[in-house]
Formats: structure tokens, sequence, C-alpha cells
């Protein structure tokens, strides 16, 4: 029997035809969508448990089979793409004819393992039936190449699914000249990303912030933080937003950005979840060794550095490990003009020159209150150095003794370390132009201001210059143990369980150096533009102007703790019908604290020579900055810091434990010529906080406990409907939360101090979460797996939204003891004072449009050529609150528009692609000194890649990323504008190999 053609009939029921004409029959089953979870193995064996998934029998014989084994299939999808993912780089044709499938292998050709990334991987025909109006004719073998090809296997995927999703898939992510996983999702519909030091960092998603954004790692939520080089970007991040950054994006393989919600996710991501995948064995057909190697080079940086990556996999028989490292080092420069911030200030009268005009001394010296002139502080130029090292493993065991029993253990650890140095230049010397008002020896001797009352240039006598050298060391490590297990206990009855644990850490050190060279005549001008100019009287680079003014050094801990357990049931009584149940118990812990310490040495003649260094990165002019470990040395410090040190408030902790449970219907099934896929459940939480801190009192500072709980109700509903094979509608509506930031929640107030006064920011405990109603609705078009053009409108109706209350007010009005100000600093000193509060709400709405085409229209070679975009319209605002005014703004984070698109070329031999991304202006803050908002500009990314496979196997690619070396700009006030920073970080060449067997 088996040598003859034979009908796979096993555990496959025949389903009676007659009801329906034969092309109804063709429509439905084109478009309705089956769940697979089946692992590579024997194509005989995928087949009969193909049959069992979608009742199609499927026709072949043994010798046709004989020796080839299936590619892994897992999620929702039609019956034809499950076909096309099992049989993905076989030699075989498929073809269905009415309800029947046959298999036949092509004459000639003998089983291949899958071709490797970006090479190229064939996807065989499939048959269609006919429709009304269509006529069968004969299919011409369809050759995709690995970037066109994980294209359409993700957009197979979007279509199956019943909520709005997004996906990459490995081939997407490697194929993308991508330092980390953050630029590998900003093409993502609808997502945007922040950069710091030349490399994606941190996303937005429709429009709402990091903190609004839940990342899954294996299946379970996790958190890990980096830090700026710049303070004008917050510096270290202790916060709920992921830090994409630290992990490099070739040790993922799929990426699904979950932007619907349903009652089976876990709550707490309002912008959506971001669900991170690694690659296991059993995604493999047998063993594997993947390697590739690349040099990268800097425009702004001496010295190249390598990427490396290597993957290798193998099975034995049920059981299968997998180890892939990656490992990166890179030198990164961004450097610019920064101003610390802009405040109203007054001139003493002996402090404006006669060059002044009658008019504008009266407005420096006289003015009071809103009247008063803006000035910029410090007016400095900025050189940001880093040599930044990534680290990343993964171990994955897994056991899969059939396509009903899967267990996995997933282990993972990932390092990011950065060795940076930071040079400055600015006018922060003690009689410098950094305070909020001027009464020592400067003397303006002409100004220019602007229509809202802001400096834009001027000239100014007697100004202590100050030189600034910092380096610092931190690193983040993160750790993470998951084990995933499924099983069915009857036909029909699934059980599924998880537990696991994540921590991340982060440590940074600095120490810092200040030099003061005093009593100079300088200039800035064109502050309005975003690129200043400063000029000196003396040479900034002659080390016999300076003098050693103050030294700082600083310690920062962060860490980050997850432990998750799960428990699921999946009981499918009929064909068309789900049910699923579960509760989860999660508890995350955050801790931290900062230690600090400064030396003043001004005029006290410490050294006798003080060590310098000319700054030796890319800057607009040479200046001397002081040679840190050389003046530590020589004044007896080590640099060590312990608890006696801690900066007041940044000692707190915040413990959260959360119990959850749900319950979901799954319906998929036809009404009439229509599939309908569909989703109703609701999830239950309850959330006890614990946070931990001091707090100012009549006694003091004291030791302060707050708990707090909270508990609600989720339901969510996600429908989509099959008007035709090409045409899908979406519907869904859901409530969900995210928890406050973890900053919001702490029982402390942070007091940062600086030369011109400085900031408390206040935390709250018995802040409730962030609670939104959503609704969307999408409408999709699928050109089969070649072409793809999508319109979806979503609206989310945010409850007690957080938001801040911000004041200025003499520090004596703050209850804090003075000992915490700086030398020379009184209780009259103006500070910036924030707390969190529960405000009114929140909404925020939108449009997002996408495309995709192969260009297959077109004549050979071009046919090649394709091209992918998106577009996304986000609008929101909130009231944040200045000094009890209540100011209506845009959301944190919120860009009205973000676009980006790709233009590509894959052929069996070369390739290449170009990809834009941009994003309009987006508010990271609320400001200070009463400056409305603080902002970042619009910016737009171009990068480019190129392949060349020397064989099957091997590749050779060359990388080119930020291309136009796009500025980063930051301004403060929505409508003044007034420029903080303005920095450029260079364009990222690299050129390397692949190999794959």
């Amino acid at each position: 029997m088996r040598k003859h053609l034979f009908l796979l009939l096993a555990s496959t029921a025949i389903v009676p035809v007659a009801a329906s004409p034969a092309w109804a029959q063709a429509s439905v089953e084109r478009s309705r969508t089956y769940s697979f979870n089946q692992p590579a193995q024997e194509l005989e064996t995928a087949l009969i448990a193909f049959s069992r998934v979608t009742d199609l029998q499927v026709a072949s014989s043994a010798a046709d089979l004989e020796s080839l084994r299936s590619a892994p299939l897992s999620g929702s999808m039609t019956a034809f793409a499950a076909l096309a993912e099992l049989t993905r780089g076989l030699p075989v044709d498929v073809r269905l004819s009415g309800r029947t499938v046959s298999v036949s292998r092509r004459s000639g050709e003998t089983a291949s393992a899958p071709a490797p990334t970006a090479a190229v991987i064939a996807t065989r025909p499939i048959v269609q039936p006919p429709y009304p109006s269509e006529t069968i004719t004969a299919l011409d073998e369809i050759v995709v190449t690995g970037f066109r090809s994980s294209l359409s296997r993700a957009l197979s995927r979007k279509k199956a699914a019943t909520g709005a999703q997004e996906v990459i898939l490995a081939e997407d992510i490697g194929a993308f000249p991508d330092q980390n996983l953050a630029e590998a999702l900003q093409r993502v519909p609808g997502v945007a990303i922040t950069r710091d030091s030349g490399e994606g960092r941190q996303i937005s998603l429709r429009g709402l912030g990091p903190d609004f954004t839940r990342t899954q790692l294996n299946g379970m939520e996790v958190l890990s933080n980096t830090a700026s080089g710049l303070d004008s970007r917050s510096g270290a991040s202790r916060s709920r937003s992921f830090d994409y950054s630290v992990f490099a994006s070739e040790l993922f393989n799929q990426v699904v950005v979950e932007k619907s919600y349903a009652a089976e996710q876990d709550e707490g991501g309002i912008g959506g979840t971001v669900s991170l995948r690694t690659a296991k064995p059993f995604d493999y057909q047998g063993r594997t060794f993947v390697a590739n190697a690349k040099v990268q080079s800097n425009q702004y940086t001496d010295t190249p550095g390598p990427r490396l990556v290597a993957l290798a996999s193998d099975q034995w028989g049920d059981f299968g490990a997998l180890v892939s490292v990656a490992y990166s080092s890179a030198e990164t420069v961004e450097w610019g003009y920064r101003n610390w911030n802009w405040s109203k200030m007054n001139f003493g009268a002996a402090n404006v020159g006669p060059g002044v005009s009658a008019e504008d001394r009266d407005r420096l010296v006289n003015a009071t209150g809103a009247e008063r002139a803006w000035n910029s502080r410090a007016q400095t130029y900025g050189t940001w150095f880093n040599e930044r090292e990534r680290i990343g493993l993964t171990t994955t065991l897994q056991y899969q003794p059939s396509d009903a029993t899967d267990v996995t253990l997933d282990l993972m650890y990932g390092q990011l370390s950065n060795d940076r140095d930071e040079h400055v230049l600015g006018n922060a010397g003690t009689n410098g132009l950094s305070a909020n008002d001027v009464r020592g020896t400067q003397v303006l001797q002409s100004v220019s201001l602007d229509r809202y009352n802001s400096i834009t240039d001027a000239v100014v006598s007697g100004v202590d210059v100050r030189s600034e050298s910092k380096p610092t060391v931190d690193q983040t490590e993160f750790w993470q143990s998951a084990l995933n297990g499924r099983t069915m206990l009857t036909d029909n009855l699934e059980v599924s369980g998880l537990l696991g644990w994540s921590s991340s850490t982060f440590d940074s050190n600095w120490q810092r150096v200040y030099l003061e060279s005093v009593g100079h005549t300088v200039s800035f001008s064109d502050l309005d533009t975003d690129n200043p100019v400063n000029t000196y009287d003396f040479d900034p680079a002659d080390p016999d102007a300076w003098d050693l003014q103050s030294i700082q050094w600083r310690r920062d801990h962060i860490e980050n703790e997850f432990y998750t357990g799960e428990a699921g049931l999946k009981w499918t009584p009929s064909a068309i019908s789900t049910l699923k149940a579960g509760a989860s118990f999660k508890k995350f812990t955050n801790s931290g604290f900062r230690y600090d310490a400064t030396s003043n040495y001004e005029n006290r003649n410490a050294l006798a020579s003080i060590p310098t260094i000319l700054t030796n990165h890319s800057t607009a002019l040479p200046y001397v900055v002081g040679d840190v470990a050389a003046i530590f040395e020589a004044l007896g410090q080590d640099g060590s810091l312990d608890a006696r040190n801690l900066s007041v408030g940044t000692d707190y902790s915040v413990e959260e434990q959360t119990v959850s449970a749900f319950g979901q219907y799954d319906l998929n099934t036809d009404i009439g010529p229509f599939g309908l896929r569909a989703n109703i459940g609701v999830r239950y939480y309850d959330t006890e906080l614990v946070s931990i801190g001091s707090s100012v009192t009549s006694a003091g500072l004291v030791p302060v406990e707050i708990t707090n709980r909270y508990e609600g109700f989720l339901p969510a509903l996600n429908i989509a409907l099959d008007i035709s094979p090409e045409l899908v509608v979406r519907f869904g509506a859901n409530r969900n939360i995210s928890r406050p930031a973890l900053g919001d929640l702490s029982a402390a107030a942070t007091v940062r101090v600086a030369g011109y006064g400085g900031t408390i920011s206040a935390g709250n405990p018995n802040l409730t979460p962030y609670t939104a109603d959503s609704i969307e609705g999408a409408i999709e078009y699928y050109d089969g797996d070649r072409g793809y053009l999508g319109l979806s409108v979503f609206h989310k109706e945010m409850k007690s939204f957080v938001t801040t209350e911000t004041s200025t007010v003499p520090y004596s009005e703050t209850g804090y003891p003075l000992d915490l100000l700086e030398e020379g600093q009184d209780g009259s000193v103006v500070f910036n004072f924030t707390r969190p509060v529960n405000g009114p709400g929140a909404g925020i709405r939108g449009v997002e449009l996408s495309a995709r085409r192969d260009f297959d229209f077109l004549p050979a070679p071009f046919d090649g050529f394709g091209a992918l975009a998106n577009v996304t319209y986000a609008d929101g605002e909130t009231d944040v609150f200045y000094n009890g005014v209540a100011h209506r703004l845009s959301l944190v984070d919120l860009s009205k528009w973000s676009y980006n698109a790709t233009l590509y070329y894959d052929s069996e031999r070369v390739g290449g692609r170009m990809s834009m991304a941009s994003r309009s202006r987006y508010r990271k803050g609320n400001g200070g000194n009463d400056n409305i908002g603080e902002y970042f500009a619009p910016s737009t990314v171009v990068d480019a890649t190129a392949y060349y496979n020397v064989t099957p196997t091997v590749q050779i690619r060359v990388d080119a990323l930020n291309i136009t070396d796009e500025p980063v700009i930051q301004y403060a006030d929505t409508d003044a504008r007034r420029l903080m920073t303005s920095t450029v970080s260079g364009r990222t060449l690299s050129i390397g190999a692949s190999i794959r067997f």
C-alpha cells in the first residue's frame, strides 16, 4: 500500500459538503483559520496532524515523502498558509482540489534544509479552487527570497489573527541592519523609538510612551533598564520603560506586537504588548549551525568594532538543545551644543553695560514675574564618547515527543556595558551664566532678545568659564529562566503552565572634575537656531589658563526582579469553539539607591600642578579638561562611597504582588460565505503595593512604609470577519490598565541639587492605575502573499490619568534640611517642586495606514523589487499643572505623526533595501523653571543594506546606519522652543559575512 497512492485519512473526519455549492466551500477554506502547534518532524507525520486539525484529506505517496521533514508550524493561520509553511524549502508541489490536498515530489529533486536568512527560500504554489467568474490557469513556480518570504509568512500570521497584531520573523530582524531590538521594531506600524548614543533605546506604541507598553520574553513579563550619557535625557532609567538596547536583535527569531487586548493576556499594557521569542531547537530541521561576523565603524570614531553571532542547534529524537551567542563592541560619539535649561532672570544694575539699550536694560534689571527675560544656562559645547559592549547568550532545552506535548526550558543572559567619557566646556563657573540671577563680576555688553523674551545672542565680560570631564562605567545585567509546558490530557483538553524568574541589575559609577578659568569675555549667538556658536577671549586649549574648582563622584544601583507562575486550561468541545481559563501569580520588586559626594577646591590651591588632557574626541573646538584619574590620585581621593553618602529619597523600593484569573471563549466558524473569528472574555486582577522610602516630617527625614491595594475586572472582545478571501474587517473593544511609573509610586522624594537651584520630585504611593477603555476597527485587503493594504482606527479613553503638579518655590519652604544644598547656597535658592497626581483623565485617538507590495508585475530582473510603508496619526492631551494653573499638553512621548518606508530588492544572488523612519516632535517631560513642557524635535533616520550570496549558504553583507547623520534636538517650552541640546552621532558602516550549515 505504501508503494502506491494513498489517502492520509488517519483521525480525519469527512465533512458533509452537499449543503453548499463547491465555490462557497472553497471561499470558506481560503479564509478560515486553524490553530496549529506542530514541531519539525517527518513530513508524512506532519501532514497527518494537519489533516486532523483541518478535516482536509491529504493524498500522496510514501516515495514522494520519504526522507522529508517538515518545518515547525505554530499559530493561527489558513490551511493554505499552513501548507506553505510545512513544506517551506522542500522539493514538493502542493495542490488543493475540493477538500483534498495532493503532495508530490518534483521530478529529479531531493530534500534539502531550508536556505539561510536572505538566501533563496522556495514557497511552493498551492492551487486554489475557483470562485465564481474565476478560471483555473496553470501556475508557474513562485520563487521568493528570504526577506520577501519572511514578510509573506508574517503577513499570513497577521491575517489569521483575531485581534490587531504585527509580526516580525527571524529573516526580518536579521535582514535589517539593526543594532538592537528597538531599531528592528521601529518599522512596525504605530511604533516610534527614542535614540541615545547613536542607537535606538525605547519604543512608543500608537502614541503612548514606553511606560504604557509591556514587554514579554518567552511568555513572561520582564524589565531591563540602562542609562543615557546625557543628564538632559534623565540619566539612569528607573522606570517601567523597557530598554531594548540591552539585547542584540539576532538573539530573537520572532517578535509579536499585540495592539489589541484579550482577556488571556496579562494586564498592564494600555499601549500594547511586545512579545519576544528566542529560537527553539525544533524550529530547525535537525542539526543546524549559523555564524555571522561583521566589522563596524562610526564616522566620528577611530577604532572599528566586531559584531559576532553564532547559533548551534541539534535534536536527538524527542529531545533538542540550542545555544546562541551574540557579541558586539562599538565606539560612538555624540557631540554638539547643550544648555542646561532656561530660566527667567534679572541682572543687577551694575551687571548691564552701556552698550545695552535703555529698553532692554530696564527689562533685564527691573522686570518682575513673567515679564523677566529668559536666559539659557551655561551655554556649553559637549562631547559624549562611549565604548559599548553587548553580550547575549541563550540556551534552550526542549522536549517534544509529539505535537500534543511540548516542554521548553529557556535560559537567557544579557549584558550591556558602557564605558563613557563626557567632556564639556561652558559658561558655568562661579561667576557664570548658569544661575537664576546675575549679580557677580559679569557685565552684559550687548544682547538680543526674541519675541518670547528669550536671550538669543549676547556678549558678556567678567565670566568664569568651566570645563568638565566625567568618565562613567555602567553595566546592565539581565538573567531569565522560563519553563513553559503544555500537553493534551484528552483529545480536546489541553493544560499549560509557566514558571519564570527574571532579574535585571544596573550599576553605574562616575567621577567628575571641574576646572575653572576666570574673568573672560565670552559670547554666544544663534540660540534661536539648531547650531549656536560660542566664542572666548582666551585659548581654552591652554592648560595654564585653568585651575581646579571641584570634584564629584557618584554611584547608582537599580534592581528589578520578577517571579511568575501561570496555569491554564484549553477545552475544545467542537471544531468551532474553544474555552480557555487560567490563573497567574506575579511578584515584581524594584529597588535602588544613589550615593554621591562633592569636594570643593576653589581658591584653595590644592594642587601645584593640575593634570590635564586635551579633549580627544569630536568637538566644536579643542579645550582642556581635567585628567580625572590623576587628579583624584593627587588629591588622595579614592572615590569610595557608602550609605553615609546616600542621596536623599533615592533609596526607595516598590513591591507589587498581583493575582489574576481569566475566562475566554474563542469562536472560529463560518456565517454563510464569511469566515468569523472572535474571542470574548474577562480578566480579574488584584494588586497589593508596598512602597518603602523616606519622608519629610517635623522630626526631619524618617523611614516610611505605605501600602495600597487595587483590583478590577477587564472585559475584552475581538472580532475578525473574512468578508472575502482578500478582505478582513476587525473590531475590538476592551478595558486595560497601566500601572503608574515606579518613581511616582515611591514613598520618598528625590532631591537634585545644582548650582542654579534644583528639583525635588516627590512620589505618591496612593496613585491609582491608569485605566483605559479602548475601541478599534480595521479593514485589511490581502493580495495573496505579495501585497497588503490596511486602514485602522483606534480610540482610548483613559481615566485616573496620572499627571504632575509643578511649582517653583524657595528651598526653605520645602521642609528639607539646608545641609543638602551645595556650598554657597542658602534657603532662598529657587527649586522646582513636582509630584504626581491622578488627573481627570485623557484620551488618545488615531489612524494607521499601512501597505506592502512585491513588484512582481515588472519584467525580470525588476520583479525582485518591492516596497512597504506605513503612517500613523495619533492625538491625545492631558492637563499639566504649573503653579496651580492647568496647561493642556500632548501626552508624553506622543508624536502626532510617525511613518516609515522600505524599498527592497531580493533575488537569488543579490539584494538590498533602504529604509526610512520618521516621527514628529514629542513631549518628553513637563519642563521646569516655568517652561511649559520639554520636547524633542522631529527626526528622520535613513538606513540601508546590501547583500551578495556567494553560495546558498554563504552571504556577504554591507550595512549603513543613520546615513544622513540626523541630529537629536531637544528644547524647552511648547511655544518658545528654547534650545536645550543639539547633537549628532554620525553614520555607521559595517561589512560582514554569514555561513549556515
